[in-house]
């Protein structure tokens, strides 16, 4: 079939029909005409030439050239698409190294497999084009909320018509059991949009947090606007949820913009998402004040919040025990998502009975070590005193305002508590020895003789060996593994030493040895240092 006037027009007139029902360039269909006819092309003339094809995008004239490059003697390797210098001489007055020489061959003419293959190519253009339009329309739309139609279910996942495109809505992300039929409308969150080999995939979700948060964002004009704004969410997909709020214009309340005239904003939102029950709560910046709001409805005794370990210990009445934790634990789970703590919770009843345990232990310490009777040993414990290191080295003024203490009574428990320190550091300094502690470990300031055991015993016994510890092997840590936080104990963390306390030694340690150059720690953090290490590691 030998391309005419007629053929010409008609592929202009066919690329054009196709950019219009695929809503991409045109010129792209052009493009893909322009390849598909230049590889026809080479079929015909040699796979060595270069031949290369223009449609004018006027006319629909298609003009097939043959283009030769000029290149120096020795680097001649293909003689059908280069030439040399010399060759060039008898069509260019003066060649040069680079210049190409162009040169119009006829037309081809498309047999049924050339014109079959010309169609494949372009076919291939068209859905490429296609596929990246979608992409670069649906990518700014990650995180958004998307309406579109049910246009089918395969194995609990729902295919999505959003337009342009179609999305998928795992049966992971679905709320409850909800079902879909095909012509049903649906509302979802665009939770990610990939770029893959088979086109754009959109990946919506009803559980995602996010979806929540935008629907209150739809539904409250002041979140829309800033004047409100959502700092966390916590669900149960289609049961329960909890979202705290924070207003920045003491004018409005966050919790009752929220909840809207009679309920009317929230139960827009509840009955999206299935008649999920949802808390509204008022952030505060106060983590223990935070978590109480965010226990609610339940009524919150005391909390003890321990920073470090990221938890959080909340005493509530015996009665309110069961309204706290909720059903299948629902209530404090929410809470501990909320607040991204873990969360302990007792009865008053349960920390009277740990509190009385921790004051008999205590009790029973300075009665065998002070060599005191049972009721003076409970009026230190009573007065705060928790170890031998408090009363040994208080200032004598807190000793003296327990009553029955004179000054005289006061340093003979301080003489007590010291003696009996010292007994028991030449006696862990002696064990440390047996195990092979080197010198240098044991003269190491900021540690005692009970912590050299404790680090002789798991095979640290030099200084060379300690400076090459991790600070949280010292002071311990949390990790978290299958999305539950695990504790990991620290060689000296029962001896009272935290984090930033072994960072210090580790690093006065590396000084000593010549590892670190003072001058180079200002500014620089563990973190730093260790990743220079594992840099220089990697190199050598």
């Amino acid at each position: 079939m030998a391309i005419t006037s007629a053929n010409q027009l008609e592929l202009l007139q066919t690329a054009e029909a196709v950019a219009r029902e695929k809503m991409i360039d045109p010129g792209l269909v052009v493009e893909a005409m322009e390849e598909s006819l230049a590889r026809a092309a080479k079929s015909r003339y040699g796979a060595e030439m270069d031949i290369r094809v223009k449609i004018d995008r006027r006319t629909g004239r298609a003009t097939f050239t043959r283009v030769r490059t000029v290149v120096e003697d020795e680097d001649l390797e293909n003689y059908q698409a280069e030439l040399t210098v010399q060759q060039a001489k008898q069509y260019m007055a003066e060649p040069k190294v680079g210049d190409t020489f162009v040169e119009e061959v006829p037309p081809v003419e498309l047999g049924r497999i050339a014109a079959q293959s010309a169609k494949q190519v372009i076919l291939q253009k068209v859905r490429e084009a296609e596929r990246d339009r979608q992409f670069e329309e649906f990518k700014d739309r990650a995180g958004t909320i998307i309406n579109g139609q049910v246009k089918r279910e395969e194995y609990g996942n729902v295919i999505v018509d959003v337009g342009r495109g179609e999305a998928i809505l795992r049966r992971n992300e679905k709320i409850g059991r909800e079902s879909y039929r095909p012509g049903d409308r649906i509302r979802c969150y665009v939770k990610d949009v990939r770029r893959e080999t088979r086109g754009p995939q959109i990946f919506l979700s009803r559980t995602a947090p996010e979806f929540m948060a935008e629907l209150f964002k739809m539904e409250v004009p002041e979140i829309y606007d800033g004047v409100i704004e959502i700092k966390a969410v916590a669900r149960d997909p289609g049961s329960r949820a909890k979202i705290a709020v924070i207003s920045y214009d003491n004018g409005i309340d966050p919790v009752g913009a929220c909840v809207g005239m009679r309920g009317s904003r929230v139960q827009a939102v509840v009955n999206e998402l299935q008649g999920e029950k949802i808390d509204i709560i008022p952030w505060n910046e106060d983590v223990p004040t935070f978590l109480v709001n965010a226990l609610q409805p339940a009524e919150v005794s005391k909390v003890v919040l321990d920073e470090e370990a990221e938890r959080i210990e909340v005493v509530v009445p015996d009665e309110q025990l069961s309204l706290a934790i909720g059903r299948r634990g629902q209530n404090v789970r929410l809470a501990s998502q909320l607040t991204g703590l873990d969360i302990d919770i007792m009865t008053e009843e349960e920390e009277s009975k740990r509190r009385q345990k921790e004051f008999e232990e205590r009790t029973k310490l300075f009665m065998d070590t002070l060599d005191l009777d049972e009721f003076f040993a409970q009026l230190l414990v009573s007065e705060g005193f928790t170890n031998l290191e408090e009363v040994a080295y208080v200032d004598l003024d807190e000793l003296l305002v327990i009553d029955g203490v004179d000054e005289g009574t006061a340093e003979e428990l301080q003489t007590r508590a010291r003696e009996h320190l010292e007994e028991q550091a030449r006696q862990a300094e002696a064990r440390a020895r047996e195990l092979g502690a080197d010198d240098s470990l044991l003269g190491f300031e900021g540690l005692t003789p009970q912590m050299v055991v404790a680090l002789a015993e798991d095979g640290v016994k030099t200084l060379e060996d300690f400076a090459t510890c991790a600070d949280w092997e010292l002071a311990g840590g949390w990790t978290t593994e299958g999305g539950q936080r695990k504790k990991d104990d620290g060689l000296l963390e029962k001896y009272g030493v935290d984090l930033e306390e072994a960072q210090n030694m580790v690093m006065t340690a590396r000084v000593l040895l010549g590892w670190v150059d003072p001058e180079e720690l200002i500014g620089t953090t563990e973190e730093d240092v260790d990743t220079d290490e594992e840099t220089e590691e990697a190199e050598e």
